[in-house]
């Protein structure tokens, strides 16, 4: 009897452990999904130093969450904003001798405009003196003038006529210095502009001497502390980008042929199984390889592997951006055909 006892006992035990397994057990794939196993990704971002300089201040600490545009880094710029001071006054400089070039200028045209005037008047005056030659020419041979009279008048033409030439030469030199007065107008903007760019290069180097986020994202890792110099290109700070967030895995090579590219995908964390998490395919490799030994087991490891990317909707990722994590294992179920329903244990379920 005892024997029988016994042998029941286990016969209850043996079908309860069936029974439990029965339901706990993970629901069954239909064909027209499969899964595999991955890891929460997201995208990096290293925040560096554009100039070899030393660190003033880190505002963020590890962890700590980022909008676009904070400022979380300042560097020194102690030099920039010497340099920044000097540019600027040779930029007056360089606009103040614009403005006496502008000046010259403007003298050179009004003696120009004299030396047409002088001109006009010579030649007219050589037009007198040329006439009185000619009248007083008939009169010599009756002696109605005499010779002394004459040469006078000849004389009078003559320097007129050397007058002209003086004053024509003269305009000559005011031409002549006023192209170069324009000239030196070009030159003199030249120099506004290089100096103008000079200092326009020192304030960019000021300002990107300010580090911001360029991401709505989370600090991973504090690279550099205050007081340490960088050279050129130095990382401060890595983060991660919370809005492009997704799980990379892998699926043999039957079964990847049939991802299409926006392929719907459910997400389940081993750190939330309670959660099912909506994506969708961004990428399909297309050349096979060995999966990674973190991803999967040696058996399946010995098989050729294509790696896949799902993406985590960004907004949804805005919505409980509190709680987005990566490095979490999970698995991704897949769907193969567009039109199949998912099973109900795999329906989305988000945090509350």
């Amino acid at each position: 009897m005892k024997r029988i006892a016994i042998a029941g006992a286990l016969v209850l035990v043996a079908g309860g452990g069936f029974l439990a397994w029965q339901f706990f057990k993970p629901a069954e794939l239909p064909d027209a999904f499969t899964k595999g196993n991955g890891r929460i990704e997201a995208t990096e971002y290293d925040v560096s130093t554009k100039r070899a300089t030393r660190i003033i201040k880190v505002l963020v600490k590890e962890g700590d969450l980022v909008e676009p545009g904070q400022v979380v880094v300042r560097m020194d710029t102690a030099d920039l904003e010497a340099d920044l001071r000097t540019s600027e006054a040779q930029l007056a400089q360089a606009r103040e001798d614009l403005r006496r070039a502008i000046a010259t200028v403007t003298q050179r045209e009004s003696d120009l405009r004299r030396a047409d005037a002088t001109i006009t008047q010579r030649e007219s005056e050589l037009l007198l003196a040329g006439q009185d030659v000619e009248r007083a020419q008939p009169l010599l041979a009756p002696g109605a003038i005499n010779r002394q009279e004459f040469d006078q008048y000849v004389s009078r033409r003559a320097s007129a006529q050397a007058v002209l030439t003086q004053a024509r030469a003269a305009k000559e030199a005011d031409d002549a210095a006023l192209t170069t007065a324009r000239i030196d107008i070009t030159f003199r903007q030249k120099a506004i502009d290089a100096a103008v760019a000079r200092v326009q290069r020192i304030q960019t180097d000021i300002d990107d001497s300010t580090l911001k986020s360029p991401i709505l994202g989370r600090v991973q890792v504090k690279v550099a502390q205050p007081g340490e110099v960088l050279s050129a290109g130095g990382r401060v700070l890595n983060l991660i980008d919370l809005t492009d967030v997704y799980m990379t895995f892998f699926l043999p090579t039957a079964t990847a042929g049939r991802v299409s590219s926006g392929a719907e995908v459910r997400l389940v964390l081993d750190a939330a199984p309670h959660l099912v998490i909506p994506a969708r395919t961004t990428f399909v490799s297309d050349v096979a390889q060995f999966t990674p030994k973190s991803v999967e087991t040696k058996v399946e490891r010995e098989k050729l592997m294509f790696r896949i990317k799902a993406h985590i909707p960004a907004e949804l990722l805005k919505q409980h951006i509190r709680m987005v994590k990566t490095g979490l294992p999970g698995v991704a179920y897949v769907q193969l055909d567009p039109n199949a329903k998912w099973p109900d244990h795999l329906a989305v379920k988000l945090p509350q």
